[in-house]
């Protein structure tokens, strides 16, 4: 029973969870055990402890978007990155509070502002705090100041590497809250660590994709300006994946370039030889799916989520709430389910703009002769003969529809932010338990 419960999800989770809070609090806790030998006053001490934690924070950042499987695995992928964005602004106040503490308690260090004449320490301490400014106003206001992709990205993994590295020196640099051997031993080793993990995502892990060649073997148009690129592996197995699943995909160019996208296969998860990806024509990478040449190199970095079904083999059945593109998981985990005959029931809310706009309708009519599926069609425009349902997905209409027993099926949601806040809410209120809910976001980058 205690081998089974530490291998649960939650314990899992509850252990990583754990771990974060005790590698962000240790050095605070080694001050506390070890303090200099006299006391500065508790606003003095209590800002330093700020900013010791902040810069924990930072440096745990390299480790939440370094896509380790076990971490990922716990959470999922988008949760990761939301934690990284809501984190990385409590630590960004931390390190602002810190100096802010100083100067209201003592007034004479803002002469450590002037970078001409103040020591090294101070300059780093001040370059590093433009940096991790720089770094979050990019990170906040990147699509405004109309920031591309990939300049922003190598522009920010500069920024984090500077600013962590500024910040660990200005911390050595005063040395009376390091001045033991140890304590500096120990926040090198946490900056290195950080370091070797920003090598592996952008050094190891390109090189490993590299071996692992894919070419594109056609793009199949669809319904609601979506295109189908169709990938098969070059001298190797594939990936294998649970469906519902997404990778992140570069295409002919080189994955050292870091201009990857990430995509949900649409295809089944156990045909790892033929993985295909829907792409709905939305930015400028997603408009140029459709001219892409059968031929053409590709790599691949994943699988990633825990949006899938795989993980509720002991549900009763399934509840598919997709808005738009957001069929495209969906897609993959009823395919799969239907090649491997399985005889648990589907049910799939689909809303969509007009009738011509219902991306897969065609494959997924043909999905429910081969499983247990029915298919409410929601759309926003009907035709003027339209019979079906009509509006949004609100709370009445998926009264109407899910099981009176709301606990017996797990509920997948992937659709528009806004569709899925809705969503979610009107289950709540339809007393779904939230363990039973499940989201996918599209924003990951």
């Amino acid at each position: 029973m205690k081998s089974l419960l530490m291998h649960s999800p939650i314990a899992i989770a509850m252990l990583w969870i754990g771990s974060y809070l005790a590698i962000t609090l240790l050095p605070l806790l080694v001050l506390l055990l070890y303090p200099p030998n006299e006391s500065r006053g508790f606003w003095t001490e209590f800002s330093v402890a700020l900013g010791f934690i902040g810069l924990a924070m930072m440096a745990l950042q390299f480790v939440i978007t370094a896509r380790i499987n076990r971490i990922e695995a716990s959470y999922g992928v988008d949760i990761l990155l939301q934690f990284h964005r809501y984190i990385s602004l409590v630590a960004f106040g931390l390190i602002l509070i810190h100096p802010a503490l100083l100067f209201i308690n003592q007034p004479e260090t803002l002469q450590l502002l002037n970078v001409f004449e103040a020591p090294w320490r101070a300059r780093a301490a001040v370059a590093g705090t433009l940096a991790l400014i720089v770094l979050v106003v990019t990170s906040i206001w990147r699509q405004p100041l109309n920031i591309p992709y990939e300049p922003w990205r190598i522009l920010h993994g500069v920024l984090a590497v500077t600013a962590l590295a500024l910040g660990l020196a200005h911390a050595l640099g005063v040395s009376y809250y390091l001045s033991l051997f140890w304590k500096e031993l120990l926040w090198s080793a946490i900056a290195i660590i950080a370091l070797l993990l920003l090598a592996y995502v952008r050094l190891v892990k390109p090189w490993f994709m590299a071996k692992k060649l894919y070419l594109v073997e056609e793009v199949v148009p669809q319904r609601g300006d979506v295109w189908t690129l169709v990938l098969r592996p070059q001298g190797h197995e594939g990936m294998p994946f649970e469906p519902g699943q997404f990778a992140w995909i570069t295409l002919n160019i080189s994955p050292f370039r870091m201009r990857e996208h990430p995509f949900s296969m649409s295809s089944s998860g156990d045909r790892g030889d033929r993985l295909e990806f829907s792409i709905k024509a939305l930015g400028d990478f997603t408009r140029q799916i459709k001219d892409v040449e059968p031929g053409t190199k590709a790599y691949l970095d994943g699988p990633y989520g825990v949006f899938t079904t795989e993980r509720y083999f002991d549900t009763a059945g399934f509840v598919l709430i997709a808005g738009g593109i957001g069929i495209t998981p969906m897609m993959s985990m009823l395919t799969t389910a239907a090649e491997r005959q399985d005889d648990r029931p589907f049910l799939l809310i689909y809303a969509s703009k007009t009738w011509e706009d219902v991306t897969f309708r065609d494959e997924l009519d043909t999905l429910t002769e081969k499983i247990d599926l029915k298919i409410v069609h929601v759309l926003r425009k009907p035709p003027e003969d339209w019979q079906g349902e009509t509006g949004y997905i609100d709370r009445d209409l998926l009264n109407r529809y899910i099981p009176i027993h709301r606990g017996s099926r797990q509920y997948f949601i992937c659709a528009a932010p806004v569709v899925m806040d809705q969503v979610e809410l009107a289950l709540h209120e339809l007393n779904v338990p939230v363990t039973n809910i499940h989201m996918e976001h599209f924003n990951l980058v």
